[in-house]
C-alpha cells in the first residue's frame, strides 16, 4: 500500500491556495489565464491517490490544469500524462503548468480514445465536471445564462452539435433523451413545444420555449426549468456517458499493481456508472463504500464544488 502521508508537508501551503475565496481566485487568474481551473476535491484527491515522490500520473480531464498542478507540487519527480479533448482547455494548462515543462505531456484526445501503449500508471484520476470557463464563455453555447450559439462540443472538431439535436431529431427521441439523461419529469411537453416552435438558434430562444412550455409552478422552483434540458443536451452531443463507461473499462489495465483511480462525478447519472463500474471490477478494490463530498469550507470558497462526489478504487 501506498502511504497516504507521503506528500503531507506540501499540503499546508496547497490547501491554502484551494480556499482562497472564489473572486479572489477568479480575479488572480483571469488576468494571466482566461481559462482558470479552481481542483474540486482536491485534498481528498491527493490524498486518495497517495501521490508519492517519482510516481507516474495520468489527468484524464486536464481541464484548466488545477489538479495536475497539485499532483506535480505534492511529491518531488512525478511525472504527469495530461489529456483533454478541449484545446482551449489544454492550452490554458500548458499555460499554467509551463514551470513543469519536463515532467508534464500533453495529448489532445477524449481520455475513452487514449492508448497509453506499455505505459503503467501509481494513479489515475478524472475530474468530469464541466469547468468554469466552459460555462461561461459565451460562444461555446453549455449555458442559457447567455446568448450564444446552440454548440455544447467539448471537442469542437467533432460536427454534432446540439442545433442538429434540437432542430433534427423527432419529438420521442427529444422526450428520450431529457428523461433519460436530463431525468426531466416532463420530458413530453417539453418535446412537444420545442418541435413546435423550432429551428433555434441561440441558447436563450430555446431557454425561453422551455420556460413557456411548463406550467407556471413549475418555473419558478430551486432551478430553471432548462437547467435538465441543457444537462441532456451536452451529454448527447458529447456522448459523456458512453465514453465514461469506455474510459472506466479500460483504466484499471493502466494501472500498476496497488495503483489508485479517483473518478470525480457532478450528477447521479455519473456517479452511478463509477460506483457500478468499480464494484464489478474484478481487478479493483474499492476504496470508498460512499463517495467523498466536498467540505463546507470548500463550497463556501467554490460554490460549484456542492454536487461534486469522489469514488476511489485501488488495483488489486
Amino acid at each position: 500500500m501506498h502511504p497516504f502521508n507521503c506528500y503531507s508537508q506540501m499540503w499546508k501551503s496547497l490547501s491554502d491556495e484551494l480556499f482562497k475565496p472564489l473572486s479572489t481566485l477568479t480575479t488572480q487568474n483571469n488576468e494571466a489565464n482566461p481559462f482558470f481551473h479552481i481542483p474540486v476535491l482536491g485534498q481528498e484527491l491527493m490524498e486518495g491517490l497517495a501521490v508519492c515522490a517519482g510516481g507516474r500520473y495520468l489527468d484524464a480531464t486536464v481541464g484548466g490544469g488545477g489538479h495536475s498542478h497539485l499532483i506535480l507540487q505534492a511529491a518531488s519527480e512525478t511525472e504527469v500524462i495530461a489529456l483533454d479533448q478541449d484545446t482551449h482547455a489544454l492550452a490554458a494548462a500548458q499555460l499554467k503548468l509551463k514551470g513543469f515543462d519536463d515532467r508534464i505531456h500533453f495529448h489532445h484526445t477524449n481520455f475513452a480514445d487514449y492508448d497509453p501503449g506499455d505505459l503503467k500508471f501509481d494513479g489515475i484520476m478524472a475530474d468530469l465536471g464541466v469547468s468554469s470557463t466552459q460555462f461561461d464563455q459565451g460562444d461555446r453555447g453549455f449555458s442559457f445564462r447567455q446568448t450564444a450559439p446552440l454548440d455544447m462540443r467539448m471537442n469542437q472538431q467533432q460536427t454534432l452539435t446540439a442545433a442538429d439535436v434540437i432542430n433534427t431529431w423527432d419529438e420521442v427521441e427529444l422526450a428520450k433523451i431529457f428523461f433519460t439523461y436530463g431525468e426531466e419529469r416532463l420530458s413530453r411537453k417539453i418535446a412537444r413545444r420545442i418541435v413546435d416552435r423550432r429551428p433555434f438558434e441561440m441558447t436563450t430562444e430555446l431557454a425561453e420555449t422551455i420556460f413557456h412550455a411548463v406550467p407556471r409552478a413549475y418555473r419558478y422552483g430551486r432551478i430553471h426549468p432548462a437547467t435538465r434540458v441543457f444537462q441532456a443536451l451536452r451529454i448527447v452531443v458529447n456522448r459523456e456517458l458512453d465514453v465514461l463507461e469506455t474510459f472506466l473499462q479500460k483504466a484499471p489495465h493502466w494501472l500498476k499493481p496497488e495503483g489508485r483511480i479517483g473518478v470525480i462525478s457532478f450528477h447521479s447519472l455519473e456517479d452511478r456508472i463509477v460506483k457500478h463500474t468499480f464494484k464489478e471490477a474484478s481487478e479493483l478494490l474499492v476504496l470508498t463504500k460512499k463517495p467523498i463530498v466536498p467540505t463546507e469550507a470548500e463550497i463556501v470558497a467554490n460554490g460549484r464544488s456542492r454536487s461534486a462526489k469522489l469514488r476511489l478504487a485501488e488495483r488489486r
